[in-house]
């Protein structure tokens, strides 16, 4: 018996997207799908503190205590606000509805927040982007000029 294969996300990043200012990750979930006044409430400032060459931010949400820490995409990277369009059928012939998102803001930075610990280097978000450059380096395409680097490595081990 043959599997079924789910059918593949599709993501649309044509349209022109908004540059947002900020991007904030909290270490929260807010069920509210909607427009809020955000600003109003949340009013991050700069500590005057660094850690780790990062400047250190506070805020408070419903009235916790926030510290934060501004981060750049690394070169090459885009962060990306999707939305999620309902309904669309496959049009492969499976049943079920295919997933597929369009893009409606973008960022290069983004703002996360701990409750309880300064942010740092070793913080999840930072590490997550030391795997980009492994990803990139396992993923390149090995030249002849790298063939002949590790046969001359391997020549010298000998």
């Amino acid at each position: 018996m043959e599997q079924a294969t789910p059918p593949a996300a599709g993501v649309d990043l044509s349209p022109a997207a908004t540059d947002l200012g900020r991007v904030h990750l909290l270490p929260c979930g807010i069920r509210h799908n909607s427009a809020a006044a955000v600003s109003d409430y949340f009013k991050p400032r700069d500590t005057g503190v660094e850690v780790d060459e990062v400047r250190v931010e506070e805020a408070f949400f419903r009235g916790r205590k926030l510290q934060g820490a501004t981060v750049a995409l690394p070169d090459g990277y885009r962060g990306y606000v999707l939305e999620k369009k309902n309904g669309e059928k496959d049009t492969q012939g499976m049943d079920g509805e295919v997933s597929s998102f369009v893009s409606r803001a973008e960022f290069q930075n983004i703002t996360y927040w701990n409750h309880d610990t300064m942010p740092s280097a070793e913080d999840p978000l930072p590490r997550c982007f030391h795997w980009l450059t492994i990803a990139n380096a396992m993923h390149r395409p090995v030249t002849a000029e790298d063939m002949a680097n590790m046969s001359a490595m391997q020549n010298r081990n000998s």
